[in-house]
């Protein structure tokens, strides 16, 4: 059927536009036919008392009776009455006719829901993170297990298994902890104040590096200090108590704390970084401290833990720096630096340690260096290939100090090379060429100069600063030593430094034994305080 739904329109009943004779096919097959629909509805008297009705009532806050809108029983047909009032925030559809009713309608503030609290795990503890559950079970029950039958506590001897077998530290630490729980000095250790300290102090969920940090500091301290007997006092000393590899100290006082006080220079040697005698947990946690201890607990031979705690090592760097004090006063000076290794170093590069540019002495005499500052420069000049080495030597060879080295500055060093390959009738070998191979070697980013970064990357820069100040080493490494390409293939996870100490362990305590056999007598220690076997 042809409709001109323009002209139409306006000839529509109004009865008609309440949509009671409109079918909903013929509104969704045509929204031009609803459109218009509405826009006649909306234009109806009875329509815009109803619309100013309601804005009335809404304004002064009275219930909507949607039901009394209209005044035409045809108004009741859901699908011709607008919409009251806008979606709720709960996303519920908009409310119509048949669900108004004064429990929803009531109050427009009691349609709007409370809004959910979204749930946020503590992610802080001021203590650090509890256990679980699982943890906490588990070390409750060894726990129990020690302290079972000890209802005043345990004694330190008994205590020490509780050190290893439940918080997994080292045994020689017992007494550290021990007296961290016994702050009362009371001489027992209950169940109850082992656990208020271990477990519910979140002890027990720090790693293994944070707990020892932990233990050895100071409360008001942010770091280790390298004090003597400061920070590792008491640790190191029940080391020395209770190892069997060094009870045969126990009788010689003096030469405990010596071992003590080397073990503590060759720890901040190598693992504070910042070379300030401040050792940071995160330094702590990078090095190799933790498993050095850990080792050291296990193995009974203390010469066999290499790092840090070996006898035979503190044993060479002592009998090397005795060896140079003449007078035994405890210092050395330039001539008795001058002699170390049979006069293997240059007048130039000893003038350079003494002017403290690679590490300020500790000594408080002028001019002369002391035990500690002795150790620093051993562990540099038998390992240079070490991290700590490196920076030593580029500092001493860095004359301007603008962090770079050039040729003029290499040349400097070489000079007294080639004047004492001169002397002993060797042939010399020219800087130039020298300076070449020393570019091969390293392979700098600029050939103009070197920094410490590329020394840092190659494995011969040791063998570059031998070649500036150590004669013995370089021509050692010139005519490439088969003993020490041998000893380098058959352990090859052993440090230069590992392989110089066992030499001259091996070297001093046959010297000793000579002496021995010589002056007919088996006595180990010298009252006079001579180095020790």
């Amino acid at each position: 059927m042809d409709m001109d739904y323009h002209g139409d329109m306006g000839r529509l009943d109004p009865e008609l536009l309440q949509l009671n004779e409109v079918s909903s096919l013929a509104i969704k097959s045509n929204s031009y036919v609803a459109e218009k629909l509405f826009e006649q509805w909306l234009s109806l008297p009875e329509t815009t008392l109803l619309v100013k009705s309601l804005v009335s009532k809404a304004k002064s806050g009275l219930t909507l009776n949607v039901s009394a809108a209209s005044s035409s029983p045809k108004s009741a047909c859901s699908n011709s009455v607008p919409p009251l009032s806008p979606r709720s925030s709960s996303g519920s559809p908009r409310v119509t006719k048949q669900r108004a009713g004064p429990s929803v309608l009531s109050s427009p503030l009691k349609v709007v829901s409370e809004p959910v609290k979204e749930f946020i795990p503590q992610f802080y503890f001021q203590n650090g993170r509890p256990p679980p559950n699982d943890l906490k079970d588990k070390c409750l029950t060894r726990t129990n297990q020690f302290f079972y039958g000890h209802a005043n506590g345990l004694s330190l001897e008994e205590f020490k298994p509780v050190t290893k077998e439940i918080c997994m530290l080292p045994s020689f630490f017992s007494s550290t902890l021990f007296k961290k729980i016994d702050v009362a000095s009371t001489g027992t250790v209950t169940r109850d104040a082992f656990v208020d300290y271990w477990i519910n102090g979140n002890m027990l969920t720090k790693d293994t590096a944070t707990q020892i940090y932990t233990l050895l500091k100071q409360p008001d301290l942010r770091y280790l200090t390298q004090a003597i007997f400061e920070d590792f006092k008491p640790i190191l000393r029940e080391l020395l108590a209770t190892h069997p590899g060094l009870e045969f100290l126990q009788s010689t006082p003096e030469f405990q704390e010596r071992y003590a006080e080397t073990v503590i220079y060759r720890i901040f040697y190598y693992e504070n970084r910042v070379g300030n005698g401040r050792l940071t947990l995160r330094e702590l946690k990078r090095g190799k401290l933790i498993a050095a201890m850990m080792h050291a607990d296990e193995e009974e031979d203390i010469n066999k833990v290499l790092r840090f705690f070996s006898y035979e090592h503190f044993y060479v760097i002592y009998c090397k720096f005795w060896e140079l004090d003449t007078d035994h006063d405890f210092l050395i000076d330039k001539e008795n630096l001058i002699r170390y290794g049979n006069h293997a170093l240059t007048y130039r590069i000893v003038d350079r340690i003494f002017s403290q540019v690679p590490r300020k002495f500790t000594s408080e005499v002028e001019g002369k260096m002391g035990y500690e500052d002795f150790v620093y420069f051993i562990l540099s000049e038998e390992d240079k290939s070490s991290e700590p080495s490196l920076e030593y030597w580029f500092k001493c060879i860095d004359l301007d100090g603008n962090g770079v080295l050039t040729r003029n500055e290499l040349q400097f060093f070489y000079e007294e090379q080639l004047h004492r390959m001169e002397c002993m009738a060797q042939e010399p070998v020219l800087f130039e060429d020298i300076l070449c191979q020393i570019v091969d070697m390293i392979k700098p980013q600029e050939e103009a100069y070197f920094t410490l970064q590329d020394l840092k990357g190659s494995k011969l820069s040791g063998s570059t600063f031998n070649i500036l100040f150590n004669l013995n080493k370089f021509m050692a490494f010139e005519s490439r030593d088969p003993f020490l390409i041998r000893q380098e293939r058959e352990n090859p996870t052993l440090t230069e430094w590992d392989r110089f100490a066992h030499r001259e362990y091996i070297r001093l305590s046959m010297e000793e034994d000579a002496d021995d056999a010589s002056n007919g007598s088996g006595d180990v220690w010298d009252e006079s305080l001579e180095a020790p076997f």
